[in-house]
């Protein structure tokens, strides 16, 4: 298989996290526990709604394909991460580094309407409650989430294509912990105009048409609220959002901090900072945002638990 167009680099060097010896070994051991963390609380919140019934809603349809999408996600990086915590050399091939990218855009784009339909799917709950079953009907969920997966299929392809176009002569020190779009951007001895231009337009398109859909969703959620009479009835309504408030707020925030910053290579240094937290923190703490602050999901658990004592 070749590996591109006009590509003279048969594999990268990640320069990681941190070029400091003496703190490989507790970052290995404090990643680990993450990305176990992640595993279990994910899969655990998949198998809940799959077996519970009351849980087989809209919503959870939605949480479910998150806790998937964040659990592969993770995994993209966090796998290749810990290895290079205790590998001498931090290799990856040109293929698996395309690779990388590819999932990397996939799942994150797809993460990012996900979001978007359960920001959609909150806004029907709380201003057309009477018309919830039917404006959230099976079919509309699966149209949202194929929605959802196709654009990041599109999306994905469009940077990895134009990726691939490119040349990589000598140099070829990723200044990351894994393949992103900018660092690989500053490796080229071609052009980089064409992938400019796509990452300015396919990036403002998966940038505004998502955060222009949830600020509206809870523009009018946050009026439909404060015509509530009763404060019991405004912070059960504010009660049903919270959770997803938090998490949109996490992973947009990070993402944002990351992406809009200078590219040079003081800003790239700090850029893989803040990249720990949507790669790793933000799908680690979803399923515990949901299941802390989530009264169904705690019910269900607590349910799950009493079957297996008997």
């Amino acid at each position: 298989m070749p590996t591109g167009n006009g590509s003279l680099v048969p594999e990268f060097i990640l320069m990681g996290l941190t070029d400091q010896p003496a703190l490989q070994l507790p970052l290995f051991f404090l990643f680990l526990v993450m990305y176990m963390v992640t595993v279990l609380g994910n899969l655990g919140l998949i198998t809940l709604i799959g077996l519970i019934s009351h849980l087989h809603t809209p919503m959870y349809f939605f949480l479910f394909n998150l806790s998937f999408i964040d659990l592969c996600y993770s995994s993209v990086f966090t796998l290749k991460m810990l290895m290079n915590f205790i590998s001498e050399k931090n290799i990856i091939s040109y293929t698996w580094c395309m690779t990388q990218l590819y999932f990397f855009l996939f799942f994150g784009t797809s993460e990012c309407y996900v979001l978007t339909s359960m920001a959609y799917d909150r806004y029907v709950a709380v201003c057309n409650p009477l018309l919830y079953n039917i404006a959230m009907s099976p079919g509309v969920c699966f149209n949202l989430l194929f929605g959802s997966y196709l654009m990041g299929f599109s999306g994905a392809m469009a940077h990895t294509g134009c990726m691939l176009r490119l040349t990589f002569c000598d140099a070829n020190t990723v200044n990351h912990y894994f393949c992103d779009i900018l660092p690989l951007l500053q490796l080229s001895c071609t052009s980089t105009y064409v992938n400019e231009l796509v990452l300015f337009i396919v990036g403002g398109i998966h940038i505004i048409l998502p955060s222009l859909t949830i600020f509206l969703s809870y523009g009018f959620i946050l009026s439909s609220i404060l015509r509530i009479n009763s404060t019991e009835g405004r912070s059960k309504a504010f009660s049903t959002c919270s959770s997803h408030i938090i998490t949109v707020s996490l992973f947009f925030g990070s993402g944002a901090f990351t992406y809009l910053r200078s590219s040079s290579a003081r800003s790239m240094s700090d850029g893989k900072i803040s990249s720990v937290f949507y790669t790793n923190v933000v799908p680690m703490m979803n399923p515990l945002i949901y299941s802390l602050r989530n009264k169904d999901v705690k019910l269900a658990l607590r349910k799950t638990l009493r079957i297996k004592r008997f």
